[in-house]
Parts: structure tokens; C-alpha cells; sequence
């Protein structure tokens, strides 16, 4: 009697193993559910101090750090465009918002929120450079990654500017809530807004449709323009969002921070099954990369592996991330011819 509901039941996994293997990013989302599980049994007993509530909670900081950026990038890479400026707007956004409690003297939330209007204009300028001007975004992005290093430094003469840690907005965003680092909660309901807006609005079906084929979506009566600023503009905010956080958790704004934040950014959104190409990714998969990656970084300094080797093996994640998603890809496209 058990035959036919045995029967059933393998049709109903053969069914959903057919549906994930056809989306590239449903296999990434399980390889990183592996990866992550993997990481973590293995860094349990290899690394001193992994499991530990302290570590932990860095943990979370860590990827808060990557992850609230990594949700405006992964928008902009699957509409098909490029961000490389990450780590000197989060740096420069620290500063501003020091500079502006500091030297203005203005209130801490005014100082947020002029320094999430400054991202949301330099966001701005990148898009319509690229949505007007016709400016590759990688160009573009590569130019403000020059200016507002260059600004963040300038500005501080590469020294770091105190902020009053007393006030009560300061230690709200360095603490916790309920045991959970503030900035980590932060970007979980960044996390989620972006993955509602990205799968259940007009607006993210549009960038979606510009990043699979621009042309088609501007014939289809999508407003190419602005979505291209639009995404530009909130990276910018989630940037300099970014800033402020990690401003509160130093203690200090610094021009010369995050350096190389971009690279960590980009690998967890390629990561998580983004294509380079545009028109496919997910927010849940960049979520997932983020922590793939974070979990690696930190397992990396526990063991003791030099920094230079570091940067190697990260390199080695992004390349073989990029070959999969290709495989992937090319798969997909066969299976529907």
C-alpha cells in the first residue's frame, strides 16, 4: 500500500529537484546553504574562538558592513550596470557625518540624514552620466571610486574625526537590539524591503527586464532613464548608510577606511548568483554570499592565514563564482532550445 505514496513522493522531489536545477540561482542558493553549513562545522574545530558569542556577534557586524551596500549593488548588477566606488563612499560618508556633528554642531539625525542626501547625489550623478551622458557605469563609478577617496582624505588630512559616542543615537546604532548588533538588523530589513521591492513591484520587474534587454524593456514602455539613475541613487543612500554605521562602530569618521570594501561587495552579490551579465539575482542569494563571505574572512585571520594569501583565495571565490553562474548560464540556455 505504501508503493503509490512512495511513488508520489519521489515524482514530487524529482519535480522540485527539476525546478532548481533549471534556475542557476536556486543551485546557488543551495550551494550556499552547503557552503555556509560546511564553514561552519569545520571552523568549530579548526578555529580558536569561531564559535564564541564575541566572535559571533563580530560576525554579524562584519556582514552588516558588506551587506547593506551589497543590497543596492545587487540591484545595480542585475539591471545589467556596474558599482566600483563602494568603499570610498562609505568612507567619505563616514567623514561628512562626523564633520557635520562635529564641526556644524547639528543634531546627530540631521547629520544622517544630510549624509544619506550626499549619497543619494552622488548616486545621482553616476546615474545620469550613465542614463544621459551614455558613460559606462563601470567609467563612472571608477571616477567617483578616485574623487571621493581622494575628497574623504583630503578633508580629514587622513585623520580620523571623533564623534560624542554618548549620544544616544550613536550608541543605538553601535549596540544591540535584543542581542542583535543594530547595524546587523539593520541589514536584514534592508535585506527585506529590497527583496519584496525587487520580486513584487513594478519597479523591480523594470530592472530586471533592463538588465536582460534594455532595448526590449525601453520598447516595452519601461523607463530605462530613470531606472538607471533610480538604482544608482540607492546605492548611494545604502552607501553612506554604511558610512554612518561604521562610523558609530569606530568611533570616528575615517577617509581612509573600507578600503577594498567594493571587492568584498561585488564578491558576495557574484557570489550569491547575480550574473555580471544582468536579468538574474537575488536578494536572498547576495544575503547568503554575504555571510559565505564574511564566515571565510574571519575564518581566515582565526587560522592565521597571511593577509596576501587572503586576497588570493578571495580573487579565486570571485573567478570560480563567475565560471559557475557561466556554466549555469549556458545550461539554462540549452535546456530551453
Amino acid at each position: 500500500m505504501s508503493q503509490p505514496t512512495d511513488t508520489t513522493t519521489e515524482r514530487g522531489a524529482a519535480a522540485l529537484w527539476s525546478r532548481i536545477s533549471a534556475s542557476g540561482t536556486g543551485l546557488n542558493i543551495l550551494g550556499l546553504l552547503a557552503g555556509i553549513v560546511i564553514l561552519y562545522i569545520v571552523l568549530s574545530f579548526t578555529a580558536t574562538g569561531f564559535i564564541s558569542a564575541p566572535n559571533q556577534l563580530g560576525l554579524l557586524r562584519d556582514a552588516a558592513m558588506i551587506g547593506v551596500a551589497a543590497t543596492g549593488v545587487t540591484l545595480v548588477i542585475i539591471a545589467g550596470e556596474i558599482d566600483v566606488s563602494i568603499g570610498p563612499a562609505v568612507a567619505l560618508s563616514s567623514v561628512i557625518f562626523a564633520k557635520i556633528i562635529t564641526s556644524a554642531g547639528l543634531p546627530v539625525i540631521v547629520a544622517i540624514l544630510l549624509t544619506l542626501l550626499c549619497g543619494a547625489g552622488w548616486g545621482m550623478l553616476v546615474g545620469v552620466l550613465r542614463a544621459k551622458a551614455g558613460v559606462p557605469s563601470f567609467i563612472g563609478t571608477l571616477g567617483l571610486w578616485l574623487m571621493l577617496g581622494g575628497l574623504a582624505l583630503f578633508i580629514t588630512d587622513a585623520l580620523p574625526v571623533p564623534i560624542p559616542l554618548s549620544d544616544p543615537i550613536i550608541s543605538f546604532l553601535s549596540g544591540s537590539v535584543l542581542g542583535l548588533p543594530t547595524p546587523a538588523l539593520i541589514m536584514i530589513l534592508a535585506f527585506l524591503f529590497f527583496g519584496f521591492v525587487s520580486t513584487r513591484t513594478p519597479f523591480g520587474r523594470s530592472v530586471f527586464a533592463v538588465g536582460g534587454n534594455a532595448a526590449s524593456a525601453r520598447l516595452a514602455g519601461i523607463n530605462v532613464t530613470r531606472i538607471r539613475i533610480t538604482i544608482f541613487m540607492i546605492t548611494g543612500i545604502l552607501s553612506a548608510l554604511s558610512g554612518v554605521l561604521m562610523a558609530a562602530r569606530l568611533g570616528s569618521g575615517n577617509g581612509g577606511a573600507a578600503q577594498g570594501l567594493e571587492f568584498n561587495v561585488i564578491a558576495a552579490v557574484v557570489v550569491g548568483g547575480t550574473t555580471l551579465a544582468g536579468g538574474r539575482g537575488s536578494l536572498l542569494g547576495t544575503f547568503l554570499g554575504v555571510l559565505f563571505i564574511t564566515l571565510l574572512g574571519n575564518g581566515l585571520v582565526l587560522l592565521g592565514v597571511n593577509s596576501f594569501l587572503q586576497q588570493v583565495v578571495s580573487g579565486a571565490i570571485i573567478v570560480l563564482a563567475v565560471l559557475l553562474n557561466s556554466l549555469l548560464s549556458r545550461k539554462r540556455g540549452s535546456n530551453n532550445d
